[in-house]
């Protein structure tokens, strides 16, 4: 089952990042791109009445692990700034691939805080999952795409904050509970939120932007939230089935299917998409969709 979970994140990511990337070059172009984290933790303080009725017992865990939880929300939350801001200078398909960073991390920092260890059948799928998510990125010479100094060290920013979120998610879920976890992490996204509100320019612009686009921001950023939401649980709930690098690994098939669905909507709709549907360019993103497929099996068994 973890497998199930764990591809489900991926899947809804990609769809996400596409929609943030329509949503940035529509709607935030001149705008600082935190204004978009704020829909991100407005949507989680919703979620909290519901996730208080669903598991009641959200206040039993030590005011120690409340703190962390919430500390582990703030940094999730504050991992994404780095995204956005590197998603609005480039294209999807460049920044997606450096998420296989998070792999790495994760692997490094549940091995040192959670003991965690890889048989040698799930690092060879994991790196066979990584070998072919870093192949589908590579261009028509097969060179990567972008790698500009300050891209890549906000990149690295991103997936190291977002793997120490995860590790403690997983750490504090094992011993307070799958629902409690996510409730305080919640929290910690709301409290980011909302510091972001007190800042005058970033306030200024929300609701500029949420009266001139009301009903398209509403709408589209809702959906794309909930598409977020729904991925991100998935994923923290395959993290309590298998070792977090392993999940993490799966996870970064996010590329593929990022290419997947840039390569459709070219064909589709070219005006929001423009990947490589050429002969080679669909032969590569084959090859790399057996090798991803093959590691997934070798890791799932």
């Amino acid at each position: 089952m973890w497998l199930l979970f764990a591809f489900l994140g991926p899947v809804a990511w990609a769809v996400s990042v596409h929609i943030d990337k329509y949503l940035i070059d529509r709607y935030f172009p001149d705008s600082d791109t935190a204004v978009l984290m704020l829909f991100t933790a407005l949507m989680g303080i919703a979620a909290l009445p519901a996730i208080w009725w669903f598991a009641p017992d959200v206040l039993a865990p030590s005011p120690k692990a409340i703190a962390v939880m919430t500390v582990s929300g703030v940094m999730y939350i504050g991992s994404m700034l780095f995204y956005l801001r590197a998603i609005k200078s480039e294209e999807a398909s460049v920044v997606a691939p450096m998420f296989q960073l998070t792999t790495i991390f994760s692997f490094l920092l549940a091995w040192a805080m959670l003991g965690e260890t890889l048989t040698l059948r799930g690092a060879a799928g994991a790196l066979l999952i990584i070998g072919g998510v870093l192949f589908v990125s590579l261009d028509a010479d097969l060179r990567f795409k972008g790698l500009k100094p300050a891209l890549v060290l906000g990149m690295v920013a991103c997936t190291f904050i977002l793997a120490l979120a995860n590790v403690i998610f997983k750490f504090y879920a094992v011993e307070d509970a799958f629902w409690t976890t996510t409730f305080w992490t919640f929290v910690g996204e709301g409290l980011f939120g909302l510091a972001l509100l007190a800042v005058g320019r970033i306030r200024r612009q929300f609701f500029h932007l949420i009266r001139t686009h009301t009903g398209a921001l509403l709408g589209v950023n809702g959906a794309n939230e909930l598409i977020n939401l729904g991925g991100g649980l998935s994923v923290r709930y395959a993290t309590m089935l298998a070792p977090v690098a392993l999940v993490s690994a799966v996870a970064s098939t996010t590329t593929l299917f990022v290419v997947a669905f840039g390569a459709a909507l070219t064909l589709l709709a070219p005006h929001l998409s423009r990947e490589d549907v050429s002969r080679r360019g669909l032969m590569r993103k084959g090859v790399a969709a057996v090798v991803v497929t093959a590691g997934v099996l070798l890791a799932g068994r």
